[in-house]
């Protein structure tokens, strides 16, 4: 999954950015409304982590914007603001969740899947394909009963097309679910991230088929 964080204080964020990249998310930071704006305009993302003390446009403001333009992605405050009021405000402008800081990074990646899904209209946390079965609340991946194991990238790969079973993912999307802003990457690479995990399902009840001029589907093996 992608991830923007909007936070100005660059030591905190960089901090952020690190520990979640370490928990297999693809993340962007913008340190200003401004940017944030302008990034959530041109990219896709899971959820959103916003701080609501930033230069040019504030976070309420920005929130505000994004709901009033029908934007749907889930925010998440994160500020030092811990009053009720701050709360009531932050909430009443379209936020789904709100966390205080200081905070340990364990909760945060908790409300992260937990805003994810309630935006897919899954209480349970676990999604079944054939004998692949992905665990909402540990974001593991287990075949056959086994621990499936995946490098980040195949892990993002394969989370994505689950998160969407059923439907068919563009490469474009994929690719843009997989990489930052700040990776090099273009849609090509997906391809290899795609093989990868194909390989690593082989011989199982699950496969990714490639569906030529509209991208893939995660489906049960004929």
């Amino acid at each position: 999954m992608r991830l923007l964080i909007v936070e100005d204080n660059r030591e905190l964020a960089s901090w952020l950015g690190k520990a979640l990249r370490q928990a297999q998310y693809a993340v962007d930071i913008a340190y200003d409304g401004e940017d944030a704006e302008h990034m959530l305009k041109v990219a896709g993302y899971a959820v959103v982590i916003l701080d609501l003390s930033l230069p040019k446009i504030d976070g309420l403001t920005l929130l505000k914007r994004l709901r009033q333009g029908g934007n749907k992605v889930p925010v998440i405050i994160l500020t030092a603001n811990a009053s009720l009021d701050g709360r009531v405000a932050g909430l009443d402008s379209g936020a789904d969740d709100y966390l205080a800081k200081p905070f340990e990074i364990a909760e945060l990646e908790a409300r992260i899947r937990a805003v994810v899904r309630r935006g897919h209209d899954r209480a349970a946390p676990e999604i079944a394909v054939g004998d692949l079965l992905f665990d909402g609340g540990t974001r593991q991946f287990f075949l056959g009963g086994e621990t499936l194991a995946l490098t980040p990238r195949e892990h993002a790969v394969l989370e994505h097309l689950v998160m969407k079973v059923g439907t068919t993912v563009t490469k474009t999307a994929l690719s843009e679910s997989v990489f930052g802003f700040d990776d090099l990457a273009d849609t090509s690479a997906i391809e290899i991230y795609v093989h990868r995990v194909r390989k690593k399902l082989e011989g199982s009840a699950v496969q990714i088929a490639t569906l030529r001029g509209l991208g893939y589907l995660l489906r049960h093996a004929q």
